[in-house]
């Protein structure tokens, strides 16, 4: 008679991001291996038949001498996202919640060294970013663009983005054009998160925003954010250096010193919400 092992019961919390929403675990008790993560963010993200998420975020043991954390984060299709900046500001609030009580927070990630500054109520984080990368205007995509749009920006602000201006992005059908736009060859292999950005005020914008990994249109993107407001300030939108980013799962604010094109003490702010917290077997 063989003797079955005990299953593994693994405490998470369930976070939200202004819509974005995130499994988050403790994985500094765990050490799950990367591949890990990987496996367990395509088997627990997967919506209606899982808990469903955006990705799987873990607190890990920093690497960086005066770093507080390392943040790691996974897709829901088990790729590894470098940065996700609402996934950054709910890992900060967790990290906060267990017990690392500098401020800011410093941590790293695949994507590089963040710092995070968590409200006296927890709720509200702001996250600083670095710089962006790889900017480039008006870049060519081997399809077409959105009836209405005539130009596509690329900008790298912790993973690829692509940023379409559009006349009401409302009317936009992201199921058949976030795929597409997100894999064109333009982009090379690595494709793009693709943002659809209609300015509504001087400094206000409503985003949509596919994104890769997850496949799919997601209620919110953090870096997305960053990106489509940079990008509108680069190319002449708004000369407001905060700006909000309205999506559908809530309102992002977007603030930087200094020009648009070497932007300084960058940051993304917004609610970092917990949904709630459980246990599942592994």
């Amino acid at each position: 008679m063989s003797i079955q092992s005990r299953k593994l019961i693994v405490e998470f919390t369930k976070m939200s991001g202004a819509g974005n929403d995130f499994i988050v675990i403790d994985n500094r008790f765990y050490n799950f291996s990367r591949d890990e993560l990987s496996e367990m963010a395509k088997n627990l993200c997967r919506r209606r038949i899982s808990l469903g998420a955006d990705g799987i975020l873990a607190l890990c043991n920093p690497d960086t001498e005066g770093a507080s954390f390392r943040m790691m984060y996974y897709n829901a299709d088990g790729s590894l996202g470098t940065m996700c900046g609402n996934g950054a500001r709910c890992l900060a609030r967790f990290a906060r919640e267990a017990g690392l009580m500098e401020e800011p927070l410093v941590f790293d990630s695949d994507a590089g060294l963040y710092a995070a500054s968590v409200g006296e109520d927890a709720s509200l984080v702001r996250l600083f970013v670095p710089a962006p990368k790889g900017y480039v205007e008006n870049i060519p995509l081997d399809g077409d663009l959105p009836n209405g749009s005539t130009v596509a920006h690329y900008i790298w602000t912790g993973t690829q983005h692509l940023v379409i201006p559009v006349e009401d992005v409302s009317k936009l059908n992201l199921t058949h054009l976030g795929p597409r736009l997100r894999a064109d060859a333009g982009l090379g292999e690595e494709g793009a998160n693709v943002n659809f950005v209609e300015q509504t005020g001087d400094a206000t914008f409503h985003v949509r925003t596919f994104e890769k990994g997850v496949e799919a249109e997601t209620l919110a993107c953090g870096t997305g954010s960053i990106a489509s407001a940079l990008v509108s300030h680069r190319t002449g939108k708004t000369r407001s250096q905060e700006i909000s980013v309205r999506m559908p799962g809530g309102e992002l604010k977007v603030g930087f010193e200094g020009p648009s094109s070497d932007p300084q003490k960058l940051y993304l702010e917004g609610a970092a919400d917990l949904v709630y917290r459980g246990t599942l077997e592994l």
